[in-house]
């Protein structure tokens, strides 16, 4: 018989959970013991990344949040490092690789950047780690991977801006726009602790693109 996991979405993401064990009081027999994946550890720690930044990346309080045991994650990670530069390998190539590769396959460099702010602006502001991981940028383990992040980004950005026509230096400084607008837009929504509604992204977003593919004169 399967074991019927509970499927537990927190933000952005989501991860299997066991059941629930009967207490020793009560003469049932135990489940039998579930081991969880690698990937199952790689997803509670960028949950716990997006929560509260790489201090918040502690072994005890995610297994507890698995229903697990320090014994797993041991088996899978040789230390709380390995689990976080793991996590931040699924962060740089989920929120970053593949959504530059889907964006590609879109021909119009207009619509390409709309519907980039789009698919940023879709997620909560505490489901995604970009701004929180903003403290511990020089964090060792962090800054390697950040910086790679906003390289690709702003490649990607001053690459669409070229193909609107502007010129390459012209295309860097827009770039930077960008990028600094979707910063701003999740660190104000942070700060005001506030949730967006749909009309205030998409308000936002149009205003952004405007902004952003103005011509001079």
């Amino acid at each position: 018989m399967a074991i019927p996991y509970r499927i537990v979405r927190t933000h952005a993401y989501s991860f299997r959970v066991p059941p629930r064990k009967p207490s020793a009081g009560r003469a049932r027999r135990a489940a039998p013991r579930i081991r969880l994946s690698r990937e199952d550890w790689v997803r509670a720690a960028l949950l716990a990344l997006a929560d509260g930044g790489t201090a918040a990346v502690a072994i005890e309080p995610i297994a507890s949040r698995l229903g697990a045991t320090k014994g797993s994650f041991y088996w899978h990670f040789r230390d709380r490092r390995e689990l976080i530069e793991a996590a931040l390998e699924k962060w740089e190539r989920s929120a970053t690789d593949d959504i530059i590769a889907e964006l590609d396959t879109v021909a119009d460099p207009v619509e390409r950047l709309d519907r980039g702010l789009a698919i940023a602006m879709e997620l909560e502001e505490d489901e995604y780690p970009d701004v929180r991981l903003l403290p511990s940028a020089a964090d060792p383990v962090v800054a390697p991977v950040a910086a790679r992040v906003q390289a690709k980004r702003l490649a990607f950005l001053a690459r669409t801006f070229r193909e609107m026509g502007f010129p390459t230096a012209e295309a860097r400084r827009r770039a930077m726009l960008a990028n600094s607008l979707y910063i701003g837009w999740f660190h104000q929504r942070l700060v005001g602790q506030e949730r967006a509604t749909p009309r205030q992204r998409s308000d936002y977003r149009r205003a952004a693109v405007r902004l952003l593919t103005a011509r001079d004169g």
